[in-house]
């Protein structure tokens, strides 16, 4: 994924090599016999199949920072990186693993450093006012407006506002450098978009799915490299790491900056890898990495709908929940005779009207709400209720610390069919698939032209 080169060799590293030619030279016999290759387009390098390696090779363990044309990653910028992704993980991060979240981390450093780069050299500089502007919102969303506490909680976790900020820095500079560079020179023609909303309305009724996507480019010299980040990715994500965070950092496709959001697709948009995973996802899992056309993808179940149908999400619902609760240092003999009490008493409810009667005996709490959002269940449970006939409960759940409940269903507002998306969304979904290609074409000339140090 990155280039690396010297400019100048100093008199002591010209010595050591020079007595290591000589070596070479004055010792024919000691080195192994090479097959000679010839290139091919499978090999275009005409590498021997028994190559010998001459000094360390395990580049990744002496890399630790980098020079990105004059502008020092420093081992600080790193750990504070690391620590923005980390945070949300559920176990820490040891060993090879951390190693290898290190290099990828690395890597984006220095994606960052040469957009930010090629803005300043372009006067589409990111200016420190508009970097605080989106540092002032990112507070208000997570902190109340206040970005006093923001910071506190950067540092709390090892980070720092600067590694945030410069995170958000570049972002911006590389949404200036595609604005110019980039959207201005993607057309898409009113036929192409009305070829879609045609098949769209000939697929009415089929499955499509809201997805997310964390991507990796790979190479058929650095796939294993990118197999094993990708790997590490997914057990991170596994472990209770944050989907959206991941994709910011990692995922080298254009939706990185919403968290690898693909939004709504159907499968015959997807790459049929990918279409061969979403097909038997539920919402809520995993996949990956799953290797496609140009490296591996992860990708992320938000939700599913029918095409041009009524997204059974934005379904508004009456609801009952009916709960108990256990006092403390409750013995696990009488919690469990409670729940069994509990249990029979909602098997043996007859409907909504039933509730009330018998809820008292068993020391039951009923809050009623008609106006409760599918979406905004937890989606552990939001499936399952919207499966439920009117009168019907979902399974017991919950435990003594927060109590055990269940929710019956006693009314449901369907929304309305959804209507064929406008004409200027099809076109602008379009031009993102498009403006994503031609960006990773743009950021890898970036680094084909980059001088980078590696320490």
């Amino acid at each position: 994924m990155k280039l690396f080169s010297d400019k100048f060799l100093g008199a002591g590293r010209k010595l050591a090599m020079g007595a290591g030619l000589a070596a070479l030279v004055l010792t024919p016999a000691a080195a192994p016999a090479q097959t000679v290759a010839v290139p091919t387009a499978d090999n275009p390098f005409g590498l021997p199949d028994d190559v010998t390696i001459f000094g360390k090779s395990d580049p990744d363990r002496r890399t630790a920072t980098a020079v990105v044309n004059g502008y020092v990653i420093t081992g600080t910028d790193i750990d504070q990186r690391v620590a923005l992704v980390t945070s949300a993980s559920e176990s820490p991060i040891e060993g090879e693993e951390l190693l290898r979240l290190r290099v990828q981390v690395l890597r984006n450093l220095i994606d960052e450093t040469l957009k930010i780069q090629a803005a300043e050299a372009a006067d589409l500089k990111v200016t420190p006012a508009e970097v605080n502007q989106t540092y002032q919102q990112l507070a208000a969303q997570n902190f109340g407006s206040n970005p006093e506490k923001m910071d506190q909680y950067l540092l709390s976790i090892g980070s720092s506002p600067a590694a945030l900020k410069r995170q958000i820095e570049g972002e911006m500079a590389w949404e200036n450098l595609l604005r110019r560079n980039i959207i201005p020179f993607v057309n898409v023609s009113a036929e192409e978009v009305n070829d879609v909303l045609k098949r769209m309305n000939e697929d009415k009724g089929t499955d499509e799915y809201r997805l997310g996507e964390i991507y990796l480019s790979a190479t058929s010299e650095n796939r294993e490299q990118k197999l094993a980040n990708a790997q590490a990715i997914v057990q991170q994500l596994q472990q209770g790491g944050s989907f959206v965070a991941y994709a910011r950092q990692f995922s080298e496709a254009s939706t990185a900056v919403v968290g690898g959001d693909l939004g709504w697709v159907r499968l015959g948009q997807l790459p049929p890898q990918l279409a061969a995973a979403a097909r038997n996802m539920q919402p809520g899992q995993l996949q990956g990495p799953i290797e496609v056309p140009g490296g591996f993808s992860i990708i992320y179940f938000i939700n599913k709908r029918q095409v041009l149908m009524a997204d059974p999400s934005e379904a508004v619902l009456s609801l009952k929940q009916i709960s108990i609760s256990f006092p403390p240092g409750i013995s696990q003999a009488d919690a469990e005779a409670k729940v069994n009490a509990f249990g029979k008493y909602v098997d043996g409810l007859r409907g909504c009207g039933d509730v009330e009667n018998g809820a008292a005996a068993v020391g039951a709490q009923v809050v009623s709400n008609d106006q409760i959002k599918a979406a905004g269940l937890p989606e552990q449970l939001r499936n399952i209720v919207l499966n439920l006939q009117i009168g019907q409960t979902t399974p017991l759940f919950g435990g003594i610390e927060e109590g055990v409940r269940v929710l019956m269903l006693c009314g449901r507002d369907d929304p309305k069919d959804a209507g064929a998306p406008t004409f200027a969304t099809v076109m602008d979904q379009i031009e993102q698939d498009r403006i994503n290609k031609r960006a990773q074409l743009y950021l890898r000339d970036l680094r084909n032209d980059a001088y980078i140090e590696y320490n």
